[in-house]
């Protein structure tokens, strides 16, 4: 008896990178993906130092890495906001310094 393996909790976790489907042959000569549909892996694509990794998922693992990879989009535009927040009070101050002297 095969015992199950439980997905990932990613509740508070931040994933960068991109979900996508490896499609491959097993080379089995009676499989159906010899003529047909290959068969379907869901992945995690993402790039460490400039090189690209996969990682390879499980199925029930995707709505926790779709969550994760969402968690840091919703991250990063909230740093982009506090980025261009901070960006526009120096302008006001660098402005004021400038009326003054």
């Amino acid at each position: 008896m095969r015992k199950q393996q439980s997905s990932i909790s990613v509740s508070g976790i931040l994933i960068r990178g991109s979900l996508i489907t490896l499609k491959r042959k097993c080379g089995k000569p009676t499989c159906s993906c010899v003529d047909g549909e290959m068969h379907a892996t869901p992945a995690l694509s993402y790039s460490v130092k400039g090189k690209t990794r996969i990682l390879t998922l499980r199925s029930s693992d995707v709505p926790s890495i779709k969550r994760a990879l969402e968690n840091y989009r919703i991250a990063v535009g909230e740093l982009e906001k506090r980025a261009l927040s901070g960006i526009r009070l120096m302008t006001l101050h660098i402005i004021k310094a400038k009326k003054k002297g």
